[in-house]
C-alpha cells in the first residue's frame, strides 16, 4: 500500500536518476513458473529448432477494459490507427505522454464489441486506468497484476506455443480444424473441451499461437498441449530461457516511462504511488545524466514508427507528428565482439577489479541504459541486452542515429558504470571497459511469422 505518491516522492529528491539508480534491484520471476524445465541451453535450442511451450500467466499483468467508451479512450490514448479493428483483430498498442514520449506498450486484443484486453508490462495500464478515472468516459476496467502482486492469482491464462513446429502442434490439439489465422488476429478454438483464444503471432521468427482463457482451466489446457507436443519435441520453456527472446525480436523492454516530468503529467504523478512500478525502476548502465528527460524516447527511437498513425486525434499527436519528419534515432540490434565478451568473464579470474558481471543468457535488471560510441562520439544508447545461444552472440537492442544504422558500422559500447561504481549496492565494483560491436537488423532474426 503506498504511503505517499510518486510526485511527493519526486519532491523530496534534486535527482530523479538517483532516485532510480537506488530504488530496486534485479526482476524477480513468479516461483509459479520454472527458471529451467530442463536446462535453458536446450530450452533456447528448442525456440529455433522445434518447440516450446511458455508460460506468461505470472509474470505479465492482464487488464480488462469494457464499455460503450473504451473504443473512444483507446483511440485518444494510443498512436496506433483502429481503422478496421474489428473483433478478432489484435495490435501492439502504444502510449505516450503529450510531448510524444514513450510511456508503454501492450498486446491489445478486441474480444467483443465493447470489450478490450491488453497484456503485457504494468506503465501502459497504469496510465490508461487513471485517464478513465480522470475522463468522463462510460467504460469501466480492471487491472490483474502480475502474481507477485495480486494475491488472488491470475485472472486469466496465457500459453505460448513458439518454434517451426507450432502449427503442427496446434493443429493436434485444437478440437476440428485449425482456422487458418491471420498474423494478429485470433479465433476461438476448443482445447480439452474448453474454449480459448489463439493469437497468432510468433517470439521466435516463425508462425507462433498466444493462447488465453480462464484460469481455473489452464492445467487441462497446458496437458493437452504438451500431450499433443510431445511427438513434435516440444519442450516447457523456463524463464531463464524466454527472457532473451525479446531482444531477438527487437521488442525494447527496458525503457523509462516518460512520466516523471511536465506539468501535463502532474496529476498522474499524484495518482502514482511511491510503491508503483514508476516508482521503483532500476536505472543502471554507462550512461548518466542529471536530467530525467535525456532517458525518454520516441516510438521513432525504439523503431515503432509503423505503429504511429495520423489517422485520429490522440495524446501527443502534435509532438510525434514534428517527431516524424525529422526523427534522428531509429532501433538496431549490436552483435558484441566475441573476444571482448570473454574478456569481461576472463578478468573474474585476474588480480584486480573485474568488469562488471552479468548472468547469462540475460540479466535481470530494469532500465539498462549503455553509451554507444563512434570515433568518440555518442551515437546511441543500448537497452535489452541477452546472449543467444542459439546464434552463440551477445547482442543488444540499440536506438541509434541514423546515421550509424547500416547493418555492418562498427560502433564501441560502453560497459560498467561511471567510475565502476553505482549507488546500488546490488552492483559490484569493477572497471569500465569497452565493447567493440557491429550494427546489425532489428529484429535480428528471419521474420517468417
Amino acid at each position: 500500500m503506498a504511503s505517499r505518491s510518486l510526485q511527493a516522492a519526486l519532491d523530496e529528491t534534486d535527482d530523479p536518476v538517483e532516485m532510480l539508480q537506488q530504488a530496486g534491484g534485479r526482476w524477480v520471476w513468479p516461483r509459479e513458473v520454472a527458471r529451467e524445465y530442463t536446462n535453458w541451453m536446450e530450452e533456447t535450442r528448442a525456440v529455433r529448432e522445434t518447440c516450446v511451450l511458455a508460460d506468461l500467466s505470472h509474470h505479465q499483468m492482464d487488464q480488462i477494459l469494457e464499455g460503450p467508451d473504451a473504443l473512444a479512450l483507446l483511440k485518444r490514448l494510443c498512436t496506433n490507427s483502429f481503422d478496421g479493428f474489428d473483433v478478432g483483430k489484435a495490435k501492439q498498442a502504444v502510449f505516450c505522454n503529450p510531448d510524444g514520449q514513450f510511456i508503454g506498450d501492450e498486446v491489445l486484443q478486441r474480444v467483443g464489441e465493447e470489450r478490450f484486453v491488453l497484456s503485457g508490462k504494468i506503465p501502459a495500464a497504469n496510465w490508461l486506468a487513471y485517464n478513465l478515472e480522470a475522463g468522463d468516459y462510460d467504460a469501466t476496467q480492471t487491472t490483474y497484476r502480475k502474481t507477485t502482486e495480486n494475491p488472488d492469482g491470475p485472472h486469466l491464462f496465457t500459453y505460448q506455443v513458439q518454434g517451426p513446429n507450432a502449427r503442427d502442434v496446434m493443429a493436434d490439439v485444437v478440437e476440428g480444424d485449425l482456422p487458418d489465422i491471420p498474423f494478429f488476429n485470433f479465433e476461438r478454438v476448443t482445447i480439452a473441451g474448453h474454449e480459448v483464444r489463439a493469437l497468432r503471432h510468433g517470439m521466435a521468427g516463425e508462425v507462433g499461437f498466444e493462447l488465453q482463457g480462464p484460469y481455473e482451466v489452464h492445467e487441462a489446457v497446458r496437458e493437452a498441449v504438451l500431450d499433443a507436443g510431445e511427438a513434435h519435441d516440444i519442450r516447457r520453456l523456463g524463464t531463464r530461457a524466454y527472457e532473451p527472446l525479446s531482444v531477438q525480436l527487437g521488442w525494447a523492454t527496458t525503457v523509462v516511462p516518460a512520466v516523471y516530468t511536465g506539468e501535463e503529467m502532474r496529476g498522474y504523478r499524484e495518482w502514482l504511488g511511491d510503491d508503483s512500478y514508476e516508482a521503483n525502476y532500476a536505472v543502471a548502465g554507462s550512461y548518466r545524466s542529471d536530467d530525467i528527460t535525456d532517458y525518454y524516447v520516441t516510438p521513432y527511437d525504439l523503431g515503432y514508427g509503423r505503429m504511429v498513425s495520423f489517422d485520429h486525434d490522440f495524446v501527443g499527436r502534435d509532438a510525434l507528428e514534428a517527431e516524424s519528419e525529422s526523427s534522428s534515432r531509429t532501433r538496431v540490434t549490436l552483435v558484441w565482439d566475441e573476444a571482448d565478451v570473454v574478456d569481461i568473464y576472463a578478468s573474474l579470474f585476474d588480480d584486480g577489479l573485474p568488469k562488471k558481471h552479468f548472468d547469462l543468457p540475460r540479466d535481470r535488471w530494469g532500465a539498462h541504459h549503455d553509451r554507444v560510441l563512434a570515433d568518440g562520439e555518442l551515437v546511441g544508447i543500448s537497452k535489452s541486452f541477452g546472449y543467444s545461444y542459439y546464434d552463440r552472440e551477445m547482442i543488444s537492442i540499440c536506438s541509434i542515429d541514423e546515421a550509424y544504422a547500416e547493418p555492418g558500422t562498427e560502433v564501441t559500447l560502453v560497459w560498467g558504470e561511471p567510475g565502476g561504481e553505482s549507488s546500488n549496492p546490488r552492483i559490484e565494483s569493477h572497471a569500465q571497459t569497452e565493447v567493440r560491436a557491429t550494427v546489425d537488423r532489428s529484429p535480428y532474426l528471419d521474420d517468417e511469422r
